[in-house]
């Protein structure tokens, strides 16, 4: 059983920058591939970002490409999201979720392992 938190949602302006992270629980962090998605109000939960178990490959959605890094760090159990020259369509609630499978840059989020409860990111013009 592993359960996430993610942390480090907030408001922020238009072209600024922020950071999410995800804590997972439990020893069997590192056989996880880690992914994020979101959910923006009226719309349905996208594919963000994900991260192989070793951190070795990573894959993005197009509309975050050159934008957003992902990372982990298997030590402390930590997944985290980088957000670099964010815009307000980049408003939404952020969502940690682990899979034993990878799907590439096309993560189904009905099929990942574990979800976490989300972190609200806003973005202002």
């Amino acid at each position: 059983q592993v359960q996430l938190q993610e942390s480090g949602g907030g408001l922020v302006q238009a072209g600024g920058s922020l950071r999410v992270s995800c804590v997972a629980s439990g020893r069997t962090f590192s056989s996880y591939a880690m992914g994020w998605f979101r959910q923006a109000p009226g719309k349905e939960r996208e594919f963000v970002a994900a991260i192989a178990w070793s951190g070795g490959r990573t894959y993005y959605a197009d509309s975050v490409k050159g934008r957003f890094t992902i990372s982990r760090d298997n030590a402390k159990n930590t997944v985290a999201l980088q957000m670099n020259s964010l815009k307000p369509e980049d408003t939404a609630v952020y969502y940690c979720a682990a899979s034993r499978l990878e799907y590439g840059s096309s993560w189904p989020w009905l099929l990942v392992d574990y979800r976490g409860q989300g972190t609200q990111v806003t973005v202002s013009s």
